[in-house]
């Protein structure tokens, strides 16, 4: 299992090596546009989730919220303690 913290420095890592077969690289290359768009997508994911599909389903879509949350910190060059310190 693995920390918020811990898939950032995962993702920062993908990142940083530019891996063409990585997901996250290719999230970042298709841009701040089509990330906000996933974004969008698995927000309304976690919400019908939560009212239709039980809780398991509910932390899989929350996971993946998180997920592209973090690919956007990455694109819009983001720390966790510039998110952070609005907690």
């Amino acid at each position: 299992m693995k920390s918020f913290e811990d898939l950032f420095k995962e993702l920062t890592e993908k990142s940083v090596r530019g891996d063409e077969d990585s997901g996250t690289v290719k999230a970042l290359a298709a841009g701040k546009h089509a990330i906000g768009k996933k974004i969008v997508e698995e927000a309304a994911e976690v919400w019908m989730a939560s009212e239709y599909e039980g809780q398991e389903k509910t932390a899989e879509e929350i996971s993946q919220l998180l997920y592209h949350i973090q690919v956007m910190m990455l694109a819009c060059n983001l720390s966790l303690e510039d998110v952070y310190k609005y907690l």
